[in-house]
């Protein structure tokens, strides 16, 4: 007969959504550094810098494809991270359950609602609007 350990419990079966999150927020922040500072360069070191930024220059970046792929990802990992942390802080030191709870399904719905606007905006956004006084919008725009 074999002798248990009495401090090993029998292995759960299931999806280790703890260990997941760790990984995520490992990986994504890696990917969260090359994203930021890859952001903050083109923007801030390229041309003329924090002086170019404007309507035109943001419009311009969201016209192309690339920039597009680049901030939604952005986007969901900087949110999604985000979220992740504050979840694992609410697991630490709240002590109620239900008031736990109550914070998880909040910080829940503000990151996906968050999501679902910034991902509106990156791809809806219309630099050139129909109609639009000439000096008002993009220098890109044909009057």
């Amino acid at each position: 007969m074999a002798i248990e350990n009495p401090g090993t419990r029998p292995a759960r079966k299931g999806t280790n959504w703890e260990k997941w999150g760790w990984i995520y927020m490992r990986v994504s922040g890696v990917l969260l550094l090359v994203l930021v500072f890859g952001h903050l360069f083109s923007n801030l070191m390229i041309g003329d810098g924090v002086h170019a930024i404007d309507f035109g220059f943001v419009g311009g970046k969201l016209s192309q494809p690339f920039w597009k792929i680049w901030d939604t990802l952005l986007l969901w990992l900087a949110l999604i991270h985000g979220a992740n942390g504050m979840r694992t802080i609410v697991n630490d030191y709240v002590e109620r359950p239900g008031l736990a709870k109550t914070f998880k399904v909040l910080l829940f719905l503000s990151a996906a609602l968050l999501i679902l606007l910034g991902t509106f905006v990156i791809y809806t956004l219309d630099p050139c609007p129909a109609g639009a006084d000439p000096a008002l919008v993009a220098s890109f725009c044909n009057a």
